[in-house]
């Protein structure tokens, strides 16, 4: 049997595959579509049911699960399946109502979260989200069946699903370059519907019998308590995401394809590190707190939070200053000019002065979450997104879609501050094993940026007609070994002690 450590490991590697699949997706369609009119209104077509519907959806799949277990426990698998099959069709009822009425009242929704689209965006939005409604039937009941699979150890083969999701979207994307773009927002509904179809007959190799029965009030009266708290929070986060991508609705063409393409590129720094670590050292912080040993407990979130500062801080610095180049690398090809470029690298380096908080509140969040304080975690988002709403507005009269992604980054090192000093107020853990060892880290990051950044500007003068991923892979290679030679230098443990946080029993 795979300890949780491998189970963990395993998981990342696939979600990782997953992810690339995913930015591979988001390059294809930056080559074949740019940064224009039909990439505002692709995205927005699918940020607005998210924005309503995910967080319903997954709160009420993470409150599903204990109640299920509850079930499954004291009346045994029937009654599980029944209680699962009246969730499932309040969720079809509920969310089948919603398809229709997003469907006919398109134009009036776009009205309402992109107010500054005019004309042809904002008919191709409308169309497109007409499709966008009719995958919501799909998703909800994807969203309750994954929790179900969790709950009997079925973890891998979702995350493979997630893969089909993928080569079909990409699939359509590529068929839309070379028919009509109305065909392109097609990808997405297909996609949902194969997923569910998976999914479904996943959950019926696991147990799960379908019945067509409804008991709407006895199972709102027990699903509701759990959802309602767990969807506040969620909603905080959603709402985050999309003030970005509503204002910059009003700003000039391209604004809200840079910002998510900008977003995206940070996502995928996370995934690749940050996001594996913490998913394997999850399990043994909630482990130690179920034990209360303390002495653990703060050696795992010690040891964390340096590593994740190591790792976090050189990637922060070196997107704000190669924000360029690495636009230029992954995105610019094809119909994604040096105008969106530009956009979007300019967006990315605002972005990524919050990407070391980004990665620090995975963990902090994870500490909150282990001792099972939901409601702390809700109140900082909310607090967060007020002040991303206000620096937003102040922000983007001067800087345009810029002024947006500085909010956020601001909001998510103001999220980082309250998780903090919730923990260091409310706990005995100590999250900071030594200060001097976060400035060692610091320095050894900063010296190992700017000496590679000086020796890339020399390369660049020397060779200026050559591949611009030939230069900087070169120089990352550079500051990678002056950055692991000075935390050597200066005696950071971490290094060589990964392979324990993953590993130790």
């Amino acid at each position: 049997m795979k300890t949780i450590a491998q189970t963990a490991v395993l998981m990342s590697i696939l979600t990782l595959g997953s992810k690339l699949l995913g930015f591979l997706r988001e390059m294809v369609m930056a080559g074949l579509f740019g940064a224009n009119y039909i990439t505002d209104a692709y995205v927005m077509a699918q940020t607005i049911p998210s924005i309503i519907f995910a967080g319903i959806f997954g709160s009420i799949a993470i409150a599903y699960m204990p109640l299920y277990s509850k079930k499954i426990e004291k009346e045994g698998n029937n009654s599980a399946n029944l209680f699962t099959s009246q969730i499932l069709n309040i969720l079809l009822i509920t969310s089948i109502f919603s398809s229709v009425l997003g469907i006919f009242f398109s134009n009036a929704i776009v009205g309402i979260f992109a107010r500054g689209f005019q004309g042809e965006v904002a008919q191709l939005t409308s169309f497109y989200i007409k499709v966008t409604f009719s995958y919501v039937v799909f998703s909800s009941v994807a969203s309750i069946l994954d929790s179900y699979l969790q709950y009997k150890n079925v973890f891998l083969q979702q995350i493979i699903i997630g893969y089909a999701q993928n080569i079909i979207i990409i699939g359509v994307i590529i068929i839309s370059a070379y028919t009509t773009y109305y065909f392109l927002i097609f990808g997405l509904l297909i996609g949902y519907i194969i997923r569910a179809i998976l999914i479904w007959l996943l959950a019926n190799r696991k147990e799960y019998k379908y019945y067509f029965k409804f008991n709407i009030k006895e199972t709102l009266k027990v699903i509701l308590p759990l959802t309602i708290p767990v969807f506040i929070g969620s909603s905080f986060t959603q709402i985050n995401m999309f003030v970005d991508k509503s204002l910059a609705s009003g700003l000039k063409e391209g604004s809200v394809a840079a910002l998510n393409y900008a977003t995206l590129l940070n996502t995928m720094v996370l995934a690749l590190s940050v996001s594996i670590l913490t998913t394997i050292v999850y399990p043994k912080i909630t482990q130690a707190y179920s034990l209360n040993d303390n002495q653990k407990l703060n050696s795992i979130i010690q040891r964390s939070f340096t590593v994740i500062y190591m790792i976090a801080l050189p990637f922060s610095m070196g997107a704000i200053l190669y924000s360029k180049e690495i636009v230029q690398i992954v995105f610019e090809r094809g119909a994604f000019n040096s105008n969106a470029t530009y956009l979007t690298e300019t967006a990315y380096m605002y972005y990524s002065i919050g990407l070391l908080f980004m990665a620090i509140n995975e963990l902090l969040i994870r500490i909150y979450y282990s001792k099972q304080d939901m409601k702390s975690p809700m109140l900082f988002s909310a607090v967060c997104v007020f002040i991303n709403i206000i620096l937003s507005l102040i922000f983007i009269k001067s800087m345009g879609h810029n002024g947006l992604a500085l909010a956020t980054s601001i909001a998510t090192i103001s999220n980082s501050v309250l998780l903090y000093l919730g923990i260091k107020k409310h706990t005995s853990i100590n999250i900071i094993q030594s200060k001097i060892k976060i400035f060692k880290i610091t320095v050894a990051a900063t010296l190992s940026i700017i000496i590679s950044y000086i020796v890339y500007l020399f390369i660049n003068s020397l060779f200026v007609d050559k591949i611009i991923i030939l230069k900087l892979g070169l120089t990352i290679i550079l500051a990678i070994i002056i950055y692991l030679i000075l935390l050597k230098i200066l005696n950071i443990k971490e290094i060589t002690n990964i392979k324990q946080i993953i590993f130790k029993q």
